[in-house]
């Protein structure tokens, strides 16, 4: 399954469509004004599913990942000094980037890949392309893609 997540040109928050292989929209992302990043997932039917909530005064960047209300886990950056990492604390995932920062696998606890998520560069907003393996993984591997993405908005 392949996501595209694409910025949306003109917005005062973070705000993103996701759109599926056949060009639907899939998920909308509302960008909400608070202390750090606060990121709504809606689905297509504009009901919200998701949340993706920095916390602030850390020493480095961590994100709570909620479904819903419930809190599902956290993403958190490790101190690397030339590839990003990034874990999470729901299902053992552990996130790795390249060098450039713009390419990142997601795996599982045994090192098999759950999703590759690839910055597109020649585009005039930020553009992902998200390969998840397994479908159900959607929402949680978009909700990666959303705290890193912020965390390298947060940089510059």
């Amino acid at each position: 399954m392949k996501l595209l997540f694409k910025q949306r040109f003109f917005s005062w928050f973070d705000s993103y469509d996701i759109f599926n292989e056949a060009g639907q929209t899939v998920y909308t992302i509302q960008g909400k004004l608070d202390w750090g990043h606060c990121l709504h997932i809606l689905n297509a039917a504009g009901e919200h599913i998701g949340t993706v909530q920095e916390k602030i005064l850390t020493f480095l960047p961590k994100f709570e990942l909620f479904v819903g209300e419930q809190k599902i886990g956290e993403i958190r950056q490790e101190w690397t000094l030339f590839r990003p990492r990034f874990t999470l604390d729901c299902g053992g995932w552990t996130v790795v980037g390249d060098w450039m920062e713009w390419n990142y696998v997601v795996q599982n606890a045994s090192g098999n890949k759950i999703a590759g998520v690839e910055k597109q560069i020649w585009n005039w907003t930020d553009t992902y392309v998200l390969d998840i393996v397994r479908p159900e993984d959607a929402l949680r591997v978009l909700m990666v893609a959303l705290a890193i993405d912020a965390e390298k908005c947060g940089k510059n």
